[in-house]
């Protein structure tokens, strides 16, 4: 725009940052334009969908007789889902489709944090080489702790919204620090940089440690003499200009891998699985929904759904009868509340489980009308993904349908097992419980109770042991043996 004239100054291009109230301004410029053939730019529509139609209409108005130089330009965030999307079909079909994706892998995130700045602020501090090479350590940071969420629970505990803004203020108060200081400050400056700058936004103890892990190891005295590596085979570069650091990132950085952000090639095999299943999930979305499924065509989409849901609902048993459950008990020990609580939670599971089916079974059969809840069950069942409603009533899992399913029925017969006498199993199954928590922390008060310990005082001390669930034949006379936990990216060692 700036090239052809187009700009703010000139009076011939208008940026309208859309929100309450902005639709009026927002049409104004676009008759302005339209007539005197200037450019419109329309930002975040996704903020105004109920005044979109609106825009259609308008747009369809100018399309004809407008002057030949008008172009509008319209910027939405992505929608989450394929159905959440609100922009009019008329508007996406007659536009030309650009999306802008943030960078992924380390090369693309470093040259994008180095592109904040420019010439002037390498040369903007009379501590020149100390500045640029904490500035480059800084960059390569950013791009680090950005890129490290796609590793999941390996790359964080949870997930932060570090941005550009927390790059840029760290260099302002590194500028700041090194002009006021004789010595450069590197406790001060990792203290404020991994507690307050990026450390606000972390919430988890260990990921706070992971940041400072990080900002120890790369903003240190050794990174001026030359000997510092921010990863195997990549160096701190040297006193350098702008451009000689954008050179240096495509001629040193080392390809893709973990080990850039210090972690073991292990930890992208979820990454890449979870990658190549979202993938197949979308090309088996983007079939057509006529398609008959198995070879020569003989089974359609409905009948493979209908025999799928009558094999669920014939495997799964009647709900816990929790009144007839609580009048075997005695005494209600944590333990035995634990048991009520597991078995209140599965039954709200299933029972929604159960209605959503036979609904479903209804409406194949003709007898209740399809609504949206009961196609959404049906693309999910014939895709093998669990539903929506079924995930918001269950526990955490990344498991496909089929998979779901089965340990589904495991968990259900291991309740069954434990609420038959109410005793504690000699090997408890820790992942099957929808709230694993509250069992441990009934461990913590049963001992309390049995030794009148302070419950506050208490802590977990957790021991791996050398034999497999099936050789305990009786539970501990204290706490609890435990099976069912995973490792990420890494096996027990049992030698």
């Amino acid at each position: 725009g700036k090239k052809l004239g187009y700009t703010f100054n000139n009076k011939n291009f208008h940026n309208v940052s859309l929100g309450q109230g902005q639709e009026v301004v927002a049409e104004q410029a676009l008759d302005l334009a339209a007539k005197e053939g200037h450019w419109v730019i329309l930002q975040n529509i996704h903020l105004v969908a109920k005044w979109l139609s609106s825009l259609e209409k308008k747009l369809e108005q100018h399309s004809e007789g407008s002057h030949q130089d008008f172009r509008i330009f319209i910027s939405a965030e992505p929608a989450p889902s394929p159905d959440s999307h609100i922009i009019p079909q008329g508007i996406l079909e007659n536009s030309i489709k650009i999306t802008n994706e943030a960078p992924t892998g380390m090369h693309a995130n470093l040259h994008k944090a180095l592109d904040n700045f420019n010439q002037d602020t390498l040369e903007m501090c009379t501590r020149e080489n100390e500045f640029k090479s904490i500035l480059f350590a800084l960059c390569y940071f950013h791009a680090l702790v950005a890129e490290r969420r796609k590793f999941g629970p390996q790359g964080w505990n949870r997930s932060y919204p570090f941005n550009t803004g927390d790059l840029t203020i760290s260099v302002n108060v590194l500028y700041n620090y090194l002009e006021a200081s004789s010595k450069v400050p590197y406790d001060d400056l990792r203290y404020l940089f991994g507690e307050i700058m990026y450390g606000g936004h972390i919430t988890d103890d260990w990921d706070r440690r992971l940041c400072k892990t990080y900002l120890e190891e790369f903003i240190k005295p050794e990174m001026l003499e030359g000997e510092l590596l921010l990863a195997p085979g990549f160096p701190l570069p040297g006193n350098m200009d702008y451009n000689g650091y954008h050179q240096y990132i495509d001629d040193a950085l080392p390809p893709e891998s973990p080990y850039l952000y210090g972690l073991h090639p292990n930890a992208e095999i979820g990454f890449l699985t979870q990658t190549s299943e979202k993938l197949f999930r979308i090309v088996l979305e983007m079939q057509s929904r006529d398609t008959s499924v198995g070879e020569g065509g003989a089974v359609t989409r409905e009948e493979t759904v209908k025999a799928l849901l009558e094999e669920m609902l014939e495997k799964l048993i009647d709900e816990f009868n929790i009144a007839e459950l609580m009048a075997k008990v005695e005494e209600r020990t944590p333990y035995i509340v634990v048991a009520f609580q597991e078995c209140e939670r599965m039954n709200i599971l299933t029972s929604e489980i159960k209605r959503s089916l036979k609904e479903l079974d209804l409406g194949l059969k003709g007898e209740l009308t399809m609504t949206s809840d009961m196609e959404n069950l049906q693309n999910a069942l014939f895709l093998d993904t669990v539903p929506e409603s079924w995930i918001k009533r269950a526990y955490p899992s990344t498991a496909s349908l089929g998979t779901w399913f089965a340990d589904l029925l495991t968990r259900i017969k291991e309740l069954e097992a434990w609420t038959g006498d109410f005793s504690l199993p000699s090997a408890v199954w820790l992942a099957g419980f929808f709230n694993p928590q509250s069992f441990l922390t009934a461990i913590m008060q049963s001992t309390a109770r049995k030794n009148e310990w302070p419950l506050d005082k208490m802590t977990l001390q957790c021991d791996v042991t050398k034999k497999n669930r099936e050789d305990f034949a009786s539970p501990p006379r204290e706490g609890a043996y435990v099976h069912g936990l995973f490792m990420e990216g890494a096996r027990w060692d049992a030698q």
